[in-house]
């Protein structure tokens, strides 16, 4: 007779683990609060405007193939991609830089800003290559139980190749003195969660990412994928549960038996909480079950929470690309209100994505689709109505001043999205966006285990664990839970 596990919540994490379950064989039920999949990666349509809620970059387009690959199917059975060129802009205080698709394009772009920085950055991506593909096998694949996951042979003598020890900010400013440069190749780790000083340069593999994997544009958004996986778990007999909410796990002499839920109660060989780590510890378990104390969380580098914003616009907008950053204000003073002195940002830089740029389906005719992201420190208080519109004001007039046009009268969809949000509809740790910081301290074994030190056939996937945050990190952690869980419950 078949294993029953329960996955609480639907996304990547949850829905990777559940598809990895269900090959091995599994009676997998997948219980989620929300009326859809996805988690943070969910779908937001109103007025004839589809915005992702959440995630907006494809970026690693190896890891989204090599996941479908691994159930005989392929990226393009269910999605088209579109790799966008410029891959994305970046606005300064006086002027902007659009980033190639084309490698000779970016060595040139670099040799117009710091002569001898092309042989440099080919170089730098050199080696951020060996970083990708020896990190991913040796360090990102792992689920961080013991440290004898690490003595392998090929791992220990790439080590100090891999830049554990270095801080990502000095490793960039070894290569390349011009600001624009080091501002153009610190600002992939922001996904990550930490200061590029506070930042591990392993992390120069998401360099590589950006400027060699390139950016991409699934067709339909990056709900496309929610529903390409979801179709993939429904073909290997997955059972999903929407608008059902998960109380408390059910335990037996500190085994997991199954889960109370509103509606409920489920039994199982197996749970795998897919949701905000902290959450499930705190308010599912009793204090003696859980692997963590409330000090423990609390010394915890959090990754950004974020103020969001989904616009619609009832005319096209000359000049606007389908990725915007705007780093027209001092990045330092920012990052130090996100990192090291939490609070509101006082002149915050901030991302503009919109779709409809490249998928004019995503908007009615002749208007655009306008996402907003400002990142902000997790755990902050004061997310009123009032600060939203503030911020709004502020961030959508620097926007207009930089394409040239009034964007203000002619918005016919607004909403916004903050910290009691993320707190509210994901039971987010101090309303988290993006999860736990990927600092050194912080990585692999001393992240928090996706396996319960107390609870026995518990395990956690997502964000806050391992490998990190991210989209394809929460696909690879839902194939890590899942070799993990099939270890120990045999």
């Amino acid at each position: 007779m078949a294993k029953k596990v329960i996955v609480a919540g639907s996304g990547f994490a949850g829905l990777s683990a559940a598809c990895f379950m269900a090959r091995a064989g599994w009676e997998v039920d997948v219980i989620e609060k929300h009326a859809t999949p996805g988690g943070r990666a969910r779908k937001l349509t109103a007025a004839g405007f589809t915005f992702d809620m959440g995630p907006s970059w494809y970026w690693m387009p190896d890891v989204f193939d090599r996941f479908f690959a691994q159930f005989g199917a392929a990226t393009q059975d269910f999605y088209s991609l579109q790799r966008l060129d410029p891959s994305y802009r970046v606005y300064w205080e006086d002027g902007a830089t659009d980033i190639p698709a084309s490698y000779p394009a970016l060595l040139q772009l670099f040799e117009s800003l710091e002569p001898g920085s092309s042989a440099k950055l080919e170089k730098f991506l050199a080696e951020a290559a060996f970083k990708y593909k020896a990190g991913m096998q040796n360090l990102v694949f792992k689920p961080g139980q013991s440290l004898l996951e690490f003595l392998d042979r090929d791992f220990l003598a790439g080590l100090f190749k891999l830049d554990v020890f270095t801080p990502l900010s000095k490793h960039i400013h070894k290569y390349f003195t011009h600001p624009r440069l080091r501002k153009l190749l610190e600002f992939p780790v922001l996904f990550l969660g930490a200061l590029p000083a506070d930042m591990p340069a392993l992390y120069s593999l998401m360099n590589y990412a950006d400027m060699v994997g390139g950016t991409w544009y699934p067709s339909g958004g990056m709900y496309s994928i929610v529903s390409a996986i979801e179709k993939l778990a429904l073909r290997l007999g997955v059972r999903f549960h929407f608008n059902e909410t998960v109380e408390r796990i059910t335990l037996e002499k500190q085994v997991a038996r199954g889960v109370v839920t509103d509606k409920k109660e489920w039994q199982a060989d197996a749970v795998i909480a897919g949701v905000d780590y902290h959450h499930a510890e705190t308010d599912w378990l009793p204090p003696e079950s859980r692997s963590y104390s409330a000090a423990y969380w609390e010394k915890r580098t959090m990754a950004p929470s974020c103020l969001l914003y989904y616009v619609g616009v009832n005319k096209k907008i000359p000049g606007l690309l389908h990725h915007s950053l705007f780093f027209d204000t001092p990045f330092d003073v920012h990052a130090d209100e996100i990192y090291r002195s939490p609070q509101w940002p006082s002149a915050p830089m901030f991302y503009l994505s919109s779709t409809s740029v490249t998928d004019p389906g995503t908007a009615p005719d002749n208007h655009e689709n306008l996402f907003l992201l400002v990142p902000v420190a997790a755990g902050l208080e004061g997310d009123t109505d009032a600060l939203r519109d503030q911020y709004f004001e502020a961030i959508l007039s620097r926007v207009e001043q930089r394409l040239g046009t009034n964007i203000k009268d002619h918005i016919v969809y607004y909403r916004s999205y903050a910290v009691s949000d993320f707190i509210s509809d994901y039971n987010a740790f101090k309303g988290n966006a993006y999860g736990l910081a990927n600092t050194l301290m912080q990585t692999a074994i001393l992240k928090p285990s996706c396996r319960s030190k107390k609870v026995k056939n518990l395990f956690y996937t997502g964000q806050l664990t391992v490998p990190g945050p991210g989209v394809p990190p929460s696909l690879i952690s839902g194939e890590i839970v899942a070799e993990t869980v099939i270890k120990y419950c045999r």
